[in-house]
């Protein structure tokens, strides 16, 4: 169980064993996320994005990935929304996990449904424990939920699941016109993601919405404090 003071971050220690924590959840998150891909049913709604810009380009996934996040968190920059150090670590560290398991030809590419659904579910899984993981670090949330929320909040009479169903399904739009893979895993990435997410967290007791996020000004603030 993490101490108040390493939960609230209110120590240079905290942070850097936080920004730790936040580092090795998303590594291990990615390869959640190359297990979803592995399953060759279709990409995730994101993935379907990065993957489709990794094609067109001839670049890496990672670098896909890094390219869609930053700009997303210059979005976010732009809304003037709270920005944490684990987003920067969050946009940098995923996609590149993504590309080392890659690099180790980790999991094959499924050749069927038989395989490939449970492949997928297993990366559910992995993704859902890692996002708790992450999320106790209180550093911040991924750049995508910040987006969520900032055009929620200016959205009022728009229910939050419309404006990420908007949200997924320009991403999938996009990244299919790029040749990212859609199909059945897209949907079972859209539809079960949150269920599965949801039952993870009921599993170690988690409420995310009792975390209180640090901000980046108010981690620099800490760490100046300790220069």
């Amino acid at each position: 169980m993490m101490t108040k003071d390493l939960r609230e971050n209110k120590t240079l220690t905290a942070i850097v064993m936080n920004m730790l924590l936040a580092a090795l959840s998303l590594f291990v998150n990615g390869f959640g996320v190359y297990l979803t891909i592995q399953a060759n049913l279709g990409a995730a709604p994101w993935d379907v994005l990065n993957l489709g810009l990794s094609k067109s380009l001839g670049i890496l996934y990672g670098n896909a990935s890094i390219a869609v996040s930053l700009t997303i968190l210059l979005i976010d920059i732009l809304m003037r929304e709270p920005i944490g150090i684990a987003m920067f670590i969050d946009s940098i560290v995923v996609g590149k996990s993504v590309d080392f398991f890659n690099s180790l030809h980790a999991v094959p590419l499924c050749a069927s449904p038989l395989t490939g659904i449970p492949t997928m579910i297993a990366g559910l899984f992995i993704l859902a424990y890692t996002q708790y993981a992450y999320m106790i670090a209180s550093l911040g949330c991924g750049p995508r939920d910040t987006l969520l929320v900032g055009l929620s909040r200016r959205a009022p009479r728009v229910p939050i699941g419309a404006v990420s169903i908007a949200l997924l399904s320009a991403a999938t739009l996009v990244g299919w016109l790029l040749g990212g893979p859609v199909g059945i895993g897209t949907l079972i990435c859209a539809f079960a993601s949150g269920p599965v997410m949801q039952f993870a967290f009921r599993t170690v007791g988690f409420d995310a919405t009792h975390v209180r996020h640090q901000r980046l000004s108010e981690s620099l603030k800490v760490v100046l404090s300790k220069a």
